[in-house]
Formats: C-alpha cells, structure tokens, sequence
C-alpha cells in the first residue's frame, strides 16, 4: 500500500509505501470500539455531585400537621418532590477509569491505522517546518493541502508546531509515540512527516 507525499504549496511530490507491519494489520472493530472506550472512560474527571434528601439544608421538622389543613400531606421541605429539596439517587463522585491489557491497546492502534490506510484518507508531508508560531503558517498549510475537516498531524514532538496549531479546534498534533486509536478514529484526515511515518514501524507488535 502507497500513500501521496506533498509538500507544504500542497504539490504532489512523489509516493511513498505504508510499512506492512503497522498498516496492514487485520482490523478488529470490536476491539477498537473496547479501546476506544477504556480511553474515554479514563479521562472522566468522575467529580459530579448532587445532594440527597439527607444532605440538602433545612429542617427536618413536618411543614403542618398530617390532617385537617385541605393541603397535601407533607412530611419534610427536603423532599424530592419540593423545591430546593434533595435529589433522588443523586450522583456522587466515583472513579470511572480501568485497566485493560497493554497488548490490545496497541492491536487497536495498528487496527485503526489500517481501516484509516484502507480508506485513503492519510497524506505524507515531505517536509514540516513552521519558523514562528504562528497560527496563519499551519493554516495556510493545512489551505495549500485542501483540508478543512477534523485532522490529525503526525509530527516530532516541536514547541513551535504546538503553539501555532493550539487554536486551530480541527487540528490534533501528535508524535508517534502518543499516538492512540481514539487519535486516529476520531480524525477524518491523517497527515505524516515524512520522518513520522519512517518511526512507524516502532508501532508494531
């Protein structure tokens, strides 16, 4: 399998071939669906909270006597049913991250790479250089490739790249190594550095 390079004008340069280890991986949905949700899962921050009919201030004393008054029977302004009472089965703060083997994360990972390969939707970039840091050079990059939907760019880890990419909202750069299969199905297009796509072949099992 091959894949287009281009350079930063968006002029189609040459080709190059996706190693075989990494993008012709058999592709597992079930289990990119499994990773996808420990990854979700684990960066729940889990802090709502709410307060029941025990914890909500006021008194607990009965409103008026049970009978004889014409209104509703009521036993505490706590309730439910009242304004500013408690609230039943209130959330509490609970821990929603687990564990899953290492060994599918990364199958899910060369699973999600493959399925993005086989829809042709990745590009290489021969060379990535980004002077200062400014949001207009990666944009105008991003204008000379066509390419205006949700992105992931695959890049060495550069300071400068990441303070003129932060403000772009469709735009998540990533090294290869933090790379996740959350990364990957979540983006419609998918740019290499020439470089990045040469330490793939670090992905496979």
């Amino acid at each position: 399998m091959e894949v287009n390079i281009y350079n930063i004008k968006g002029e189609k340069t040459g080709k190059m071939p996706l190693p075989e280890n990494v993008f012709e991986a058999k592709i597992n949905t079930p289990l990119i669906h499994e990773v996808v949700n420990w990854y979700l899962a684990n960066r729940r921050q889990g802090t709502h909270a709410a307060k029941t009919r025990a914890e909500v201030s006021g008194s607990g004393k009965k409103p008026w006597k049970q009978k004889g008054t014409g209104r509703a029977r009521a036993g505490s302004i706590r309730s439910p049913l009242w304004r500013h009472g408690g609230v039943i089965f209130a959330k509490k703060p609970r821990e929603f991250s687990y564990s899953i083997p290492k060994k599918k994360i990364k199958l899910a990972l060369l699973s999600s790479l493959s399925a993005k390969a086989k829809d042709g939707v990745m590009l290489v970039l021969e060379e990535l250089k980004i002077e200062q840091p400014k949001t207009r050079e990666v944009y105008k990059i991003l204008k000379n490739l066509k390419i205006d939907n949700k992105t992931l760019l695959i890049s060495k880890r550069d300071k400068t790249l990441n303070i003129a990419s932060r403000n772009i909202a469709t735009l998540n750069v990533k090294d290869v190594t933090d790379l996740t299969a959350y990364d990957v199905i979540d983006a419609d297009r998918i740019i290499f550095t020439k470089e990045s796509l040469e330490r793939c072949s670090m992905l496979s099992i």
